[in-house]
């Protein structure tokens, strides 16, 4: 792939990503008062993160069961409300420890 290909494709991916950021900016000049659409934008950014993360976390270790009980532990962490380097060792470590077992 030669230098100046590589450059067009770089430009053009900034500008989609700033157009695709500016356009809401500048379209929308006023306040939100529609309370499901507020409620609807608040909820993207965690259900575009979950999108990003759900695929790597069951395909990462090459292993079904140890990313599911890594999943299940991180669940549960979670939901114990401790805090994400907790949540992000301890299903780590009990991956590893399905796939030592295996």
């Amino acid at each position: 792939m030669s230098v100046s290909k590589l450059l067009i494709y770089i430009i053009v991916t900034a500008v989609s990503t700033y157009l695709i950021r500016m356009v809401p900016l500048v379209a929308i000049q006023k306040k939100i008062e529609n309370q499901f659409f507020r409620s609807f934008l608040y909820y993207v950014p965690y259900a575009v993160l979950a999108a990003m993360v759900m695929p790597a976390v069951f395909y990462a270790t090459g292993n079904m069961t140890a990313s599911a009980v890594g999943f299940i532990t991180a669940v549960i962490f979670a939901y114990l409300e401790k805090n994400i380097v907790t949540v992000a060792c301890a299903s780590c470590i009990a991956a590893f420890a399905v796939l030592l077992l295996l």
